[in-house]
């Protein structure tokens, strides 16, 4: 049994209530987590009070959590997973501006990885504030990002995800990417 197996018979079991299989689910995905995490995490600011780790911990809790979803797998869990994650980097920044009255703003650069590079590295409210312009035109587009950007998923796991073909969702990741050059640079 493949570790993708693993995963998806972990989530069904999870959905189904079975407290044991939070934990041995923990183990499986816990190292690609904390990769996610820590990659999220390297462009933040060196006194960021939110580490890699509880930023696992605190999305792992919060996934396993949901109640009432049908996880379609490895893809669909860490595509969840993102963006959880970037939930809580969102309202940890926002909450970190509300305590300082507007300094210092969680900086969190595109990846270049990505091909998404813009003259100066937009802030994750900067962001996020993208991400909800770009949902309320195309909401699966936003989905996308949240995907690639904060997950790290790849072309091909997003595709899975949606269940559409690789070759339509490198078409749209090429205008998605367009599309936030433009708002993150006019920002």
């Amino acid at each position: 049994m493949t570790g993708r197996e693993d995963v998806t018979l972990l989530l069904t079991a999870v959905s189904a209530g079975d407290r044991k299989a939070v934990d041995a689910l923990l183990s499986v995905v816990y190292d690609e987590l904390r990769r996610r995490a820590a990659s999220l995490m390297r462009s933040e600011r060196g006194d960021h009070t939110l580490q890699p780790t509880a930023l696992v911990h605190e999305a792992f809790l919060q996934l396993v959590q949901i109640e009432r979803i049908d996880w379609q797998g490895r893809a669909h869990f860490f595509a969840v997973a993102s963006q959880m994650m970037r939930r809580i980097l969102v309202d940890h920044a926002r909450t970190r501006l509300a305590d300082k009255r507007g300094a210092g703003v969680t900086r969190v650069p595109l990846d270049n990885a990505l091909g998404l590079s813009v003259e100066r590295d937009p802030d994750v409210l900067a962001l996020d504030d993208a991400l909800q312009e770009l949902a309320a035109l195309n909401p699966r587009h936003a989905e996308i990002v949240s995907m690639r950007f904060f997950g790290g998923l790849s072309v091909e796991e997003v595709a899975a995800v949606l269940g559409v073909p690789k070759r339509t969702l490198e078409a749209e990741w090429s205008l998605i990417k367009a599309w936030l050059r433009r708002a993150l640079t006019e920002a």
